[in-house]
């Protein structure tokens, strides 16, 4: 088992022994419950479902509810996800994982949903410098500029860079230290930046490209 479900609560900043300041994100992480256990014998793979956060039974629905109500689980959870395992791993439903599977010192790659920015123009979105703001230009200062030729080949290539939606996508920043854990409270403390805005939902794995 190498990740868990959480929460981005904010940033803040610690002093090392040394005295530097470290800024960090606080994340809060599990108690996960394992609601099912994919084997690949049965499912083609192996992994463990879990849920993570509270939900009202009354928000959940019917089909979720019989799902849940196989292991003994009545109240709804705030989202469910799949995380793979190896085909060793002795892990069953209504087990609780908790943060204590990481210690400080661990490297992690926390992957959330960047926070949505609406329709962007090119110099927001892809830092276009603009055109030069000359006697001759009019109303073309944000502009992208051309986009193509004309006769040959008489297209748009796919890719271009252009005006449209920011943010809202699938992010994952690697390599993040735990710089301190505080198992009493499930919150975990790691260096640097997390996708997603506080209160986002996000998953933490260890690094995949664990720095040397």
């Amino acid at each position: 088992m190498d990740g868990l479900i959480g929460k981005k609560l904010g940033m803040t900043q610690v002093f090392d022994e040394s005295g530097r300041v470290i800024p960090v994100t606080v994340l809060e992480v599990g108690p996960c419950l394992i609601v099912q256990r994919k084997r690949f014998e049965k499912d083609g793979y192996d992994a463990v479902q879990v849920g993570f956060g509270k939900r009202k039974t009354k928000r959940v629905t019917r089909p979720l509810r019989g799902h849940l109500a196989k292991v003994g689980i009545e109240t709804g959870f705030e989202t469910l996800k799949e995380i793979r395992i190896d085909p060793g791993e002795n892990l069953q439903e209504g087990e609780t994982l908790t943060v204590d599977m990481f210690k400080i010192g661990d490297y992690v790659d926390v992957t959330g949903k960047s926070k949505g920015k609406g329709f962007t123009g090119v110099m927001k979105r892809h830092g276009f410098h603009g055109t030069p703001a000359a006697h001759g230009t009019h109303e073309y200062f944000r502009h992208g500029g051309s986009i193509g030729s004309s006769a040959y080949p008489a297209k748009v290539f796919k890719g271009i860079k252009m005006p449209g939606q920011m943010g809202n996508v699938k992010v994952t920043t690697q390599n993040l230290v735990v710089v301190d854990i505080k198992k009493d409270r499930n919150l975990m403390l790691v260096k640097g930046a997390v996708p997603g805005p506080n209160g986002g939902i996000v998953t933490v794995k260890r690094a995949v490209k664990k720095k040397k």
